[in-house]
Order: structure tokens, then C-alpha cells, then sequence
């Protein structure tokens, strides 16, 4: 994937300008920044469901614009931050509703369908809540069959916001390692946007800065998530501790908001 100039405004705010950005197989981008500095909006432009305000976002060289809606969803997946269930589908319903690119004039799931569905949600670890109702299942079990169903969509590009989110400490992990294992067995490219800072490293190859004021920076996890970069992207010092062979980003001590 590759934006080109991509520009980002919420009214008067600029959220991005001018981003020149290149996305690779195998590469695991972080997109950090503060609230409201645009992250979301980005992930929602990357995916065609906005338009950028000026700029262009191309997969395999070919505009967003220009690709049927099957081929597009065969191409990336996306995970929204928040999701409302307003009716009672099974939890193996609302996986195979990500097979519809697969299945042409198909009205029924076909047994490939069920099988891919299945594996997405034992790589989950939520196989046994596949005939329940989605509305009964706790917070973190429903977020992870919603990153069950982006699995299940087989999109060589993943793009997802707050993966993490709902989810208890051992299953961030799992989660994290998850998708960090398709990047590196199946080539796959993810793009995850997430606050912690931890998580983030221990499985981004790349990182993407948003500042805020509609500057960004982007390059290798080493290069970008220094104390220095973070504390400027974030409005906040944060100090870096390592332990063994691992970078522990925390706030810094006896210091003040910006």
C-alpha cells in the first residue's frame, strides 16, 4: 500500500499533510499519537471509507478509487475501533460474514467457508462461543471474534484500530504475537494503531508518528520510537528502560502535562 501526498482535515485542523508513506509485505506498522491527532481517520482513509482531502492512497499501485469493492475486500481488512450488535447473530455468523468477498453469486457458506471461519476463531481462542449469541458475550470476547472475523477475510493487508482494546493482559499478548507471526510465515502486512507503547513495540517492525499538528514521522521501530519522538508525539516525556533485550517505554517522573 502507498499513500501519495495524502492529506487529512477535520475542518480547520490539518490531522495530515503531504504523507508519502510505503506499507510492504511482512511489515508491522504501529500508528501512534494523542487523541483526536487523527489516527483513526487516517486508518479509515487508508481503507477507502473516506476520501482524503487531497493526496492519493493506492494498493498494488492501483487507486482505492479504481478497484471493484470484491477485489478491494480481497485486498485489505479492517478492524473499527467500536461496533454496535444490534441483532443476535451466532459468533460463527458474524465470521462468515467476512467470507461475502469469496462467494461470488454463492448464497451459501460453503464448506471452505466454515473451515477458514473456524480456524480464525480457534486462533482466537473463542472456537467455543461459536454458536452463541454475539449480544451475550463479554467485551473482550466479542472484540476477539471481531479480529476472528478480519482474519477470516484472508486480506493480504491488515489494517486495525485498537486491536487490544477489551482485552485482558494475556490475551494483548496473544493477540499482538498473532499478528506479528502473519507478518513474518505468511507475509502479510499490518497496519495496528494502539496507545500502548509496550505492546506496540514488541511486535511493530515500523512505526508511523502522527504529531498532531499535521506533521508525521515515519521509519524502523528503532529509529522512530525514540524518548525524544514519542515525548514530542504524545505531549508528555517518556523515559525508556531496558530490561534484557526489551525497550520498556514509561511516563517520566516529577514532570508536568503539556
Amino acid at each position: 500500500m502507498q499513500a501519495n501526498q495524502l492529506s487529512l482535515h477535520i475542518g480547520a485542523r490539518k490531522l495530515v499533510i503531504g504523507l508519502n508513506w510505503q506499507v510492504e509485505t511482512g511489515q508491522c506498522w504501529c500508528v501512534i499519537g494523542r487523541n483526536g491527532a487523527g489516527k483513526s481517520t487516517l486508518l479509515r482513509t487508508l481503507v477507502g471509507m473516506r476520501p482524503p482531502d487531497s493526496g492519493n492512497v493506492s494498493i498494488k499501485g492501483r487507486s482505492l478509487a479504481d478497484w471493484p469493492l470484491n477485489a478491494l475486500a480481497r485486498e485489505r481488512a479492517y478492524l473499527a475501533q467500536g461496533r454496535n450488535d444490534a441483532f443476535g447473530y451466532r459468533a460463527i455468523e458474524t465470521v462468515l460474514a467476512a467470507r461475502h468477498p469469496y462467494q461470488d453469486d454463492r448464497y451459501w457458506d460453503a464448506e471452505d467457508d466454515y473451515r477458514v471461519a473456524m480456524t480464525a476463531l480457534r486462533a482466537l481462542d473463542v472456537a467455543e462461543l461459536a454458536e452463541r449469541d454475539v449480544r451475550t458475550l463479554s467485551g473482550g470476547e466479542r472484540q476477539r471474534v471481531a479480529i476472528a472475523a478480519t482474519l477470516a477475510q484472508d486480506a493480504p493487508l491488515l489494517l486495525l484500530d485498537e486491536p487490544a482494546s477489551a482485552l485482558d493482559l494475556a490475551h494483548q499478548v496473544g493477540v499482538m504475537e498473532l499478528l506479528s507471526r502473519l507478518c513474518r510465515a505468511e507475509q502479510k502486512a499490518v497496519i495496528l494503531v494502539s496507545h500502548d507503547l509496550n505492546l506496540a513495540h514488541s511486535v511493530a517492525t515500523h512505526a508511523l508518528l502522527l504529531m498532531g499538528d499535521g506533521t508525521w514521522q515515519a521509519g524502523p521501530v528503532n529509529e522512530v520510537m525514540t524518548a525524544e519522538r514519542l515525548s514530542h508525539c504524545l505531549g508528555y516525556p517518556i523515559d525508556i528502560v531496558r530490561h534484557g533485550k526489551r525497550s520498556i517505554f514509561i511516563p517520566a517522573e516529577n514532570t508536568h502535562h503539556e
